[in-house]
């Protein structure tokens, strides 16, 4: 494949105001749900042959999601591409200013394993609906799901509109050596710096979605039932394989024997005795990140779990206590279905657990107390928290989601897409019939007179 070539034809496709209009954009938008519907099953089986997904969780965490996305921007789209009108100063009147969104042109978007179809159509949804073409390139590990989506995309589009390139971390290499005009990443911090890094090259603006150790703060307060089936649910979903899974839970040591009692019997609920016979269950994604894994089961003392079957991809929902924050378990990114609780005495403890690691892309508060609730909000940062639950934040169309620092850069979702794959241009518009001579050497006020005057003429 000519990459060259397809980037100058989407490029070209752009410039001709081909893909600028509303309708063009919903005709787009609505062709891709289309071809969602129609290869549901076919995305369902690639998706549990690529990590064993159960279908309900397969629809709703990969096609229902980005199904949802395009549904909120077909319906918000008008109201995204108006233009925004904005104060003149006195010095530019009389005039008119506004903002103007516009397609950047074409996008890479670059896709992970974990959610092989959601991370990389859901960001897709953004660029067409701000009017861009896309090159995308998703990950080799889930190749079941790539050449399912490859197959979609390419009955859907035309390689001008959008195209994907398939291949390993060669070919991703390649792709950022040519210019894009927007790149969107999921994945690693570590990839994403060499992204960054690539993007720089070209000036080319960048969205980074990245991970970290994301904490899970559970107060005495909180009602341990309903606690740890949130937690539970959102640690093991797809397998614990989530950048906004929680990595680790941080418990007042009052309640945590009772939290981890609480935790064991939501998995049995969820997954019976036997999680590895149950339908609802996923597997790791390949046996190299498996063996990762089972490495850190050593890092602590198991209390529940720990069983790993290397052939048929299985580690077992895990349980740990007893981590110490020098082992791999606590300093890298889990990314996998075990969960360290670790104790603490006073909330301020917590705390300063939590602001001595990078940057968290979410953070997990359990509590009734709305003070407590605000003083985490006052005393850590993250890219987004969710209180009293987990992963829900994400689903929240209104909310943009994004990391900070090491767990990312920029956000999407609902008009965050938008926005991400949109350059908001400034225009002003000047009328001829008045031109004061005050603004043009030689002064013809004194420099006092002129503070005075600044603002006025400037505003602010």
């Amino acid at each position: 494949m000519d990459v060259s070539a397809i980037i100058e034809r989407q490029r070209a496709l752009v410039r001709g105001g081909t893909t600028r209009s509303r309708e063009s954009r919903v005709d787009r938008l609505r062709r891709l749900s289309r071809a969602l519907e129609a290869r549901e099953s076919e995305l369902l089986e690639a998706l549990h042959a690529d990590l064993r997904k159960p279908p309900h969780e397969a629809y709703v965490s990969e096609i229902g999601f980005v199904q949802s996305e395009i549904r909120h921007a077909i319906r918000h789209l008008p109201s995204w591409m108006k233009r925004r009108r904005r104060r003149v100063p006195l010095l530019a009147w009389p005039g008119s200013a506004f903002v103007q969104p516009e397609p950047y042109g074409v996008g890479l978007i670059l896709g992970p394993w974990n959610y092989p179809a959601q991370l990389l159509l859901s960001p897709l949804v953004g660029a067409l609906a701000a009017g861009n073409c896309a090159v995308l390139k998703p990950s080799e590990l889930a190749p079941h799901t790539a050449e399912a989506v490859s197959r979609l995309v390419a009955s859907t589009f035309s390689p001008e509109e959008v195209v994907v390139v398939t291949g390993g971390s060669d070919v991703a290499e390649e792709l950022l050596r040519h210019r894009f005009d927007v790149i969107f990443f999921t994945g690693s911090t570590r990839v994403g710096r060499l992204v960054m890094a690539a993007a720089a090259r070209h000036g080319t603006p960048v969205t980074l979605e990245l991970g970290g150790k994301s904490p899970c703060l559970v107060c005495a307060d909180a009602p341990l039932e309903t606690t740890a089936r949130r937690i539970a649910w959102g640690k093991f979903l797809n397998a614990g394989q989530t950048c906004v899974a929680p990595d680790y839970v941080l418990v007042d040591r009052r309640v945590s024997e009772g939290l981890v009692e609480a935790l064991k019997r939501a998995v049995r609920a969820f997954y019976g005795e036997d999680p590895q016979q149950s339908p609802d269950y996923g597997r790791i994604v390949n046996q190299r990140h498996l063996q990762r894994l089972a490495a850190l089961l050593k890092d602590g003392r198991i209390v529940h779990g720990g069983q790993v079957d290397l052939e048929d991809l299985y580690l077992a929902p895990t349980l740990i206590m007893q981590a110490r924050w020098d082992t791999p378990i606590m300093q890298e990114e889990i990314f996998g279905p075990i969960l360290p609780v670790v104790e603490f005495d006073r909330l301020e403890e917590a705390l300063t657990l939590v602001r001595e690691r990078p940057t968290p892309l979410a953070l997990y508060l359990f509590t009734r107390d709305a003070a407590v609730q605000q003083t985490v909000l006052e005393q850590t940062r993250s890219g987004g928290v969710c209180i009293n639950d987990t992963i829900s934040q994400i689903v929240a169309r209104e909310l943009p989601f994004g990391g900070l620092g090491e767990s990312g850069l920029g956000a999407y979702h609902g008009r965050a897409s938008f926005d991400c794959f949109s350059h908001r241009r400034a225009v002003m518009r000047r009328a001829f019939w008045m031109d004061s001579r005050l603004r043009y050497p030689p002064p013809r006020i004194s420099l006092r007179s002129l503070r005075k005057a600044a603002r006025f003429l400037l505003g602010g």
